[in-house]
C-alpha cells in the first residue's frame, strides 16, 4: 500500500480530479501566452531615417508619393533608397540606417550621378504603420544601432524562465505546491499589466525578467501538481496535454495580435485573459502526496473524505492505512541507507548518471534529446512568423498543429513504443527542415505547411522525453536525470532566439541549425532501450540491464537454431 491507493479507491480522474485538472491547466495558458508574446510585442515595421524640413514629393522606383507613409508599405531594404525633396528644395536619398544629401541636384529624378554627403540617421525615423500601429520597437526606436535591444528581449525572458524553473521548484517542495501555484498565478497578473505601463526600455525588460520567472515557476509546478492528483492510468494523458494548454496559449497570442496593434493594450489584455483563474485558485486543496510527506496527516484525511464526497463515492481509506504503508517504507529505505551509505550519497551525485559507458551514453542521448525538443520548438514557433504569408495565421497554425501531435503521440507511445515514437518523430523534424531549404521561396503554402510538419513531429518527442527519461532511470536517480535534462531543455530554449536571429546572416539557417541535430539526435535515439511495458527500476543495475534482455533472448534464439542446424546436417550425414 502506498499513496497511490487513493486512485485505485476513489479513482483516477473522477469529477473531484477533473474539475482540478482543467482549472490549474486553464492557468497554464497564461504560461504559452508570456512566452510567445514578444514576438508582436518587438516587431519590427518597415523604417527610413528622417530628416529636417517638410516633405513635398517621394520617389522610389516608378512609385511617386507626396508622404512617407505612402510609399513605406512597399519600400523594401536593400532594393534601392527612398528620395525625396522637401520645400526648400533639397533632395535626399533615405535608407533605413542612413541619408545622403544631393549636391547641386538638377531635376527631381530617381537616378543621380553626382556628389552626395552621406550621414547617419540621426535617432528620427518614420515608420510604417499599416501592419504594426505601435510596438516597443517604434516607440523606443530600437532600430540602427539599438536593434540589439529589441532582440536582446526574448533571451533575456528565456534566462528568467531557467532561473524561475530552479527557484520555485525548489521552494514548492519546502512549502507546497498550492502556495506556489497561487502566487505565481498572482504575480503573472500583476507583472503582465505592469509591463504595459513601463516607461522606458530598461524596466520593461525587468518586469518582463520576473514575468518570465513566475511563469516558467507556474508551468514546472502545475506538472508535479496534477501528476499528484491524477492516477497512474491516465497520468500518461494529463501531464501530456499540459502541454496542450501552452500551445492554446500560442494560439490566443496570434488572435490577440492580429486584432490588438498597440503594443501596451495587447499586453493587458494577454495578461487578463486567464485572471478569472484568480478567484477560485485559493480553494485548491494541496496534493495527498505533500500533504502524506509533511506528516499533515488530518488535512489528508480531509482532503480523502472531500474526494470521496465530490465524487460520490464511499471513502473506506484513512490517512492511517497510507501512513502504516508509508512509515513501513521509509523504514525499509532507512535500513538499506545504513546498510549501505554509499549509495544514499550516490543520489545526490550528477556523476552517476555517467556511472558506465553505456549509461554514459544513455545519458548524453537523453540530455540532447531535451535540447533539441527545446531549441526546435521555440524555433519553430518563433520563426514561424518569417515564413511569409501572413503572419498572424502562421503563429496560430503553430500553437493549432500541437494538439493532434500530443494525441497521436499518447497514442504512439502507449502501442508502439517511447523509442519508437521519439526516433521517427526527430527524424521527421530533420528531413522536414531540409525540405524547407530546398523549397522555392515562392511557394509560400508549402515551406508554411513543412514547417507545420516540423513543429508537429518535434512536439511529439518534446512532450514524451518527460516520461522517457523517468523509465530510464533508476529511482536512485530518477529526479537527478529529469532535473538535468529540464536544464538543457533551459538552455535549449536560451539559445533559440539567438538562433533564429541568424536568419538576417541566412534565411534558412535556423532549419539547417534544426534539422542536422534533430536528424542526428534521431539516429542515437535509435540506441536507446525501449521502456513500454516494463516495471520503473530502482538500481542502476536494473536500469543498466533495460535493452540487455532483448539481445540476450535473440543470441539464445541464435544459439538454439545454430545447434538445430548442425544435428539435422549429422542427421543428413549419417542417412
Amino acid at each position: 500500500m502506498t499513496v497511490e491507493r487513493i486512485f485505485d479507491e476513489l479513482g483516477h480522474f473522477k469529477r473531484f480530479q477533473a474539475c482540478l485538472y482543467f482549472a490549474a491547466v486553464f492557468q497554464a495558458v497564461a504560461c504559452g501566452i508570456h512566452y510567445l508574446a514578444s514576438v508582436f510585442l518587438v516587431e519590427t515595421p518597415n523604417f527610413v531615417s528622417s530628416v529636417p524640413g517638410n516633405i513635398t514629393d517621394v520617389l522610389y522606383g516608378n512609385v511617386t508619393a507626396s508622404s512617407l507613409e505612402d510609399v513605406l508599405p512597399v519600400f523594401k531594404a536593400g532594393k534601392g533608397p527612398l528620395v525625396i525633396q522637401t520645400a526648400e528644395g533639397e533632395q535626399w536619398e533615405l535608407s533605413r540606417c542612413r541619408c545622403s544629401l544631393r549636391i547641386d541636384p538638377g531635376d527631381f529624378t530617381y537616378d543621380f550621378y553626382g556628389n552626395k554627403t552621406v550621414k547617419a540617421c540621426g535617432g528620427n525615423f518614420v515608420y510604417d504603420h499599416t501592419e504594426v500601429y505601435q510596438s516597443i520597437v517604434t516607440d523606443w526606436d530600437l532600430v540602427c544601432e539599438k536593434e540589439w535591444l529589441a532582440k536582446l528581449c526574448q533571451p533575456t525572458f528565456m534566462v528568467g524562465v531557467l532561473i524561475g524553473a530552479l527557484v520555485f521548484g525548489d521552494i514548492a517542495d519546502r512549502v507546497g505546491r498550492v502556495k506556489i501555484l497561487m502566487f505565481t498565478s498572482l504575480c503573472q497578473f500583476g507583472l503582465g499589466v505592469a509591463v504595459a505601463f513601463t516607461g522606458n526600455y530598461y524596466f520593461f525588460v525587468v518586469l518582463r525578467f520576473l514575468l518570465a520567472m513566475v511563469s516558467s515557476g507556474y508551468l514546472v509546478v502545475v506538472f508535479v501538481y496534477v501528476t499528484e492528483f491524477t492516477g497512474i492510468k491516465v497520468r500518461t494523458w494529463t501531464s501530456m496535454h499540459v502541454h496542450a494548454a501552452f500551445a492554446v496559449g500560442i494560439m490566443v497570442v496570434a488572435l490577440t495580435g492580429y486584432l490588438v496593434r498597440v503594443w501596451w493594450i495587447y499586453q493587458i489584455v494577454l495578461s487578463t485573459c486567464t485572471s478569472p483563474f484568480l478567484f477560485f485558485c485559493w480553494k485548491f486543496p494541496e496534493t495527498p502526496f505533500y500533504l502524506m510527506a509533511k506528516s499533515r496527516y488530518k488535512d489528508a484525511q480531509t482532503l480523502l473524505d472531500k474526494m470521496a464526497r465530490f465524487n460520490g463515492l464511499e471513502c473506506r481509506l484513512t490517512a492511517e492505512d497510507l501512513l502504516e504503508s508509508e512509515n513501513g517504507r521509509a523504514l525499509v529505505e532507512q535500513e538499506a541507507a545504513e546498510e549501505k551509505p554509499s549509495q544514499s550519497e550516490k543520489k545526490l551525485s550528477i556523476l552517476d548518471l555517467f556511472g558506465s559507458w553505456r549509461m554514459t551514453g544513455r545519458t548524453c542521448t537523453v540530455w540532447a534529446i531535451w535540447f533539441i525538443g527545446s531549441l526546435g520548438y521555440y524555433v519553430f514557433s518563433l520563426g514561424s512568423v518569417n515564413l511569409g504569408g501572413n503572419q498572424y495565421i502562421n503563429l496560430f497554425l503553430a500553437g493549432a498543429v500541437e494538439l493532434p501531435s500530443y494525441l497521436i503521440g499518447c497514442f504512439a507511445m502507449d502501442r508502439i513504443g517511447r523509442k519508437k515514437t521519439c526516433a521517427p518523430a526527430l527524424l521527421l523534424a530533420g528531413v522536414t527542415c531540409m525540405l524547407i531549404i530546398v523549397v522555392p521561396a515562392k511557394i509560400e503554402a508549402l515551406a508554411i505547411a513543412l514547417c507545420m510538419i516540423g513543429k508537429f513531429s518535434i512536439a511529439i518527442a518534446f512532450g514524451l522525453i518527460y516520461l522517457y527519461t523517468c523509465e530510464l532511470y533508476p529511482t536512485t536517480i530518477r529526479s537527478l536525470a529529469v532535473g538535468s535534462g529540464s536544464m538543457m531543455c533551459r538552455v535549449g530554449s536560451v539559445v533559440a532566439p539567438f538562433c533564429v536571429y541568424l536568419a538576417d546572416v541566412w534565411i534558412y539557417l535556423p532549419q539547417l541549425i534544426v534539422g542536422i541535430l534533430a536528424f542526428i539526435i534521431g539516429v542515437l535515439t535509435m540506441l536507446l532501450p525501449e521502456t513500454l511495458g516494463k516495471p520503473l527500476t530502482t538500481t542502476l543495475e536494473e536500469a543498466e540491464s533495460l535493452g540487455r534482455e532483448l539481445s540476450k533472448k535473440k543470441s539464445a534464439l541464435g544459439s538454439k537454431e545454430d545447434e538445430e542446424g548442425l544435428e539435422l546436417n549429422q542427421q543428413e550425414t549419417k542417412a
